[in-house]
């Protein structure tokens, strides 16, 4: 019984089998934050709501009280919002003894949702397709790289000298991805178990990188598997004295962890909206104005695709990492790769975004940008054939750097009629901060390049 219902729930905390309930709410940043409560005490009155301090809908990845918000400030005393759990979310933990989890929704005092809460966003964007008699399924391809340090361990040395769980490239490798079973298995399984129907690991393009591939599922479901698959993969991985990681280029000699989106819709019958067998490549009508869409806006989203300065350097060519926005047909070197041509599957690949995306505020961006291609009729571009990494004349490039994505963000009429200004402008002001952290802090890069020769 993984999704819980209250009365099971009920029943499992009198045989005692469950006596802690851990209730999340989702942060800017896609972790889970919130409080672990007496299985009693749930009952009885935490899963209708419980409190939180705003800060956590307005911080860094370091949990910074970050000035200049106007929802969250220490001039407006910093205080609670309302953490709603969604008791369709209501599942147990198996790699966590006697627990069970369920997600929150975050509304402020007068029950309202707080609009730039990232499950609220999410949210609003399945609302506005509702309106179109449309429902949006995706699914993510999670990267990782696994090492034989425990984070502890890590710490310890500074996060250098890290020793990968394998020695070589794995992709694909059945043998390099059974070093890791002890991790990965558990992973597979213990997920399983919480309803998140976890198809494979394996074996990614580096030594110790693997890929979590979860089953297609309706975009909220599938953003809450998201961030529960990177919890639970964090939790067991320390539980089993290793080290895991989703940066998205955690060094310059690996390649970087990727969050491929597939992405497609079903109309209000539950077919598959982009999906014409009489049209070229099976591509419906839908299909070619929402991945217009999608297109057209990538540098105004890529920010929710890549929130950090350390995202933007990933984007290298040769690396299965985009530099060029165009649509190709099964082709890993464009930004957004069509895959399931002519059939029922037909879906964009949007390949732009990194394993530390925050998979609500990607999920609705992309909704967001698609949507706009689908109301305005925009035509799709032919795809394109051949090498994009080496493509040369007018194609769009992803943007280089967070500062240049930023500018695109803030400066976006789309996302704004969307999203409303002051969201917009809250992670506005959320990238310029991390902007400005990178900026004045001083890196091993610096000290290796100046330390003596300057």
């Amino acid at each position: 019984m993984p999704i819980l219902t209250l009365d099971e729930l009920r029943h499992l905390v009198a045989a005692g089998t469950i006596d802690t309930v851990v209730a999340a709410q989702v942060d800017m940043q896609g972790r889970l934050m919130g409080k672990r409560f007496t299985a009693p005490f749930f009952l009885a009155s935490a899963h209708a709501e419980s409190h939180s301090c705003n800060y956590l809908q307005a911080t860094d990845l370091e949990m910074y009280t970050v000035e200049g918000y106007r929802s969250a400030s220490w001039e407006k005393g910093y205080g609670d919002y309302i953490m709603k759990p969604d008791l369709s979310t209501l599942r147990l933990t198996p790699w966590l003894d006697g627990t069970a989890l369920v997600l929150a929704d975050v509304l402020d005092h007068h029950h309202r949702p707080v609009a730039h809460s990232p499950r609220a966003m999410l949210q609003a964007q399945i609302a506005r397709l509702a309106e179109h008699g449309l429902a949006p399924i995706t699914a993510t391809e999670l990267e990782y790289f696994l090492f034989k340090e425990s984070f502890e361990e890590a710490e310890a040395k500074g996060l250098a000298g890290l020793t990968p769980i394998s020695a070589y490239n794995e992709d694909y490798n059945i043998f390099q991805t059974t070093k890791e079973e002890s991790v990965m298995r558990a992973i597979r399984n213990g997920l399983l178990a919480a309803d998140v129907p976890i198809e494979n690991t394996k074996g990614e393009a580096d030594a110790g990188q693997g890929e979590i591939n979860v089953r297609y599922a309706d975009a909220l479901t599938m953003a809450d598997r998201h961030v529960i698959i990177k919890n639970a993969a964090k939790e067991i991985a320390w539980a089993k004295g290793r080290a895991i990681t989703f940066m998205a280029k955690w060094h310059n000699r690996y390649a970087g962890n990727s969050a491929h989106i597939h992405h497609s819709l079903a109309d209000s019958a539950g077919a598959p909206a982009f999906y014409d067998p009489a049209a070229p490549h099976g591509m419906s009508g839908t299909m070619r104005h929402y991945l217009a869409g999608v297109l057209a806006h990538m540098r105004e989203i890529t920010y929710f695709l890549a929130p950090y300065v350390n995202s933007y350097k990933r984007f290298s060519p040769g690396t299965f990492a985009p530099t060029k926005i165009v649509w190709s047909l099964d082709n890993r070197t464009a930004g957004v790769r069509v895959v399931g041509e002519e059939t029922k599957g037909v879906r964009l690949e949007c390949r732009v975004g990194g394993a530390d995306l925050n998979p609500y505020l990607a999920f609705a961006a992309l909704i967001a940008a698609g949507l706009d291609g689908l109301e305005r009729g925009l035509e799709l571009a032919s795809p394109f054939s051949g090498d994009a990494y080496q493509a040369s004349g007018t194609l769009a490039e992803v943007p280089a750097t967070l500062r240049e994505a930023t500018e695109s963000l803030e400066g976006s009429a789309m996302l704004r009629a969307a999203f409303g200004d002051a969201v917009v402008d809250h992670y506005v002001h959320a990238a310029r901060w991390e902007q400005a952290e990178a900026d004045r802090t001083v890196t091993d890069f610096d000290l290796r390049r100046g330390f003596e020769r300057v």
